[in-house]
């Protein structure tokens, strides 16, 4: 099995613990994970602003960086998203069907849902909108959540609603981000949670942010993370 971690752009230069947190998960269940170092951005951010031309540039790279492997991994629902619904008409269809969001590859692939972690807190789950509409991830993380050891998983009120990130939504509207995402922040809250997790850092960038600006104790943490987390090596 040749397995490749496409760690994404906002995780390499804002989130690199999810990387680490993505490839010591993986090791533990016994993957052998390489890290391409050609990959860069996929592309979604001039996609989705209608630079259809740079996308599909950044798409090429992606794609070639990523040849020969069986598997290509991602933390991140939105980029597997982008890989998996738009890159064939950008021109690239041989990488989306090998394309996989960390939490189905590892229920759906490895055929896991207990993977071993050990994380003794409450913790309230928020599916982001590409992983819930697009990639249908569906109880997956809830799934590996539930078979955590120690963890209390609680349910966040409107979870299915959006957290107002949507990439470039967030600045361009940035008073109605901001709403949507203390909506999300008070249901978080009202939930008595010590950890509000997803499975896209740019989501939780955002409703961290929120959280911060507000004062509350709730740490916006990615699933990878928690599930990588052991007793032997805790979460820092």
């Amino acid at each position: 099995m040749r397995v490749a971690l496409f760690v994404t752009c906002v995780n390499d230069a804002v989130y690199p613990a999810t990387g680490v947190a993505t490839v010591r998960l993986l090791e533990r269940l016994g993957v052998a994970v390489d890290f391409p170092a050609a990959q860069t951005c996929c592309g979604q951010p001039q996609y989705n602003t209608g630079y259809r031309g740079q996308a599909a540039t950044l798409a090429h790279r992606t794609a070639r960086a990523f040849e020969g492997y069986e598997y290509v991994v991602t933390p991140s629902g939105s980029c597997a998203a982008m890989v998996r619904d738009h890159y064939a008409g950008l021109g690239e269809p041989g990488l989306g069907p090998r394309t996989y969001e960390l939490t189905e590859f590892l229920v759906d692939v490895l055929g896991v849902t207990d993977v071993g972690a050990y994380f003794p807190h409450r913790v309230a789950y928020h599916p982001s909108c590409h992983g819930l509409r697009l990639l249908r991830l569906g109880e997956r993380p809830r799934r590996l959540l539930e078979a955590v050891r120690g963890l209390e998983l609680v349910e966040l009120p409107g979870a299915e609603e959006c957290c107002g990130f949507g990439g470039t939504f967030a600045v361009k509207n940035p008073a109605v981000s901001v709403a949507m995402g203390r909506d999300k922040v008070r249901g978080a809250v009202a939930t008595g949670a010590e950890v509000l997790c997803g499975a896209d850092n740019s989501c939780l960038m955002h409703i961290g942010g929120v959280l911060r600006r507000e004062g509350e104790r709730v740490r916006a943490v990615h699933i990878a993370e928690i599930l990588a987390a052991t007793e032997e090596e805790p979460l820092r």
